[in-house]
């Protein structure tokens, strides 16, 4: 096993073989996402910062 994958106890080791490992979720690849999910987090991301540029042009304007 890998040095930074090794549990550093025999809970955490348990928890990982009942439950799945999950220390690796950071290391997600976003381009085997699927289509539709791709677009929702595209659209979302695209959409606050949309907000976050046009606040301050639209409170200086109104």
């Amino acid at each position: 096993m890998d040095e930074d994958k090794k549990p550093f106890n025999d809970a955490i080791d348990h928890m990982n073989k009942i439950e799945g490992n999950v220390s690796n979720l950071g290391n997600t690849d976003l381009e085997k996402l699927p289509r539709p999910l791709k677009y929702i987090g595209y659209f979302i991301v695209g959409f606050f910062l949309i907000t976050i540029l046009l606040l301050p042009i639209l409170s200086f304007i109104l």
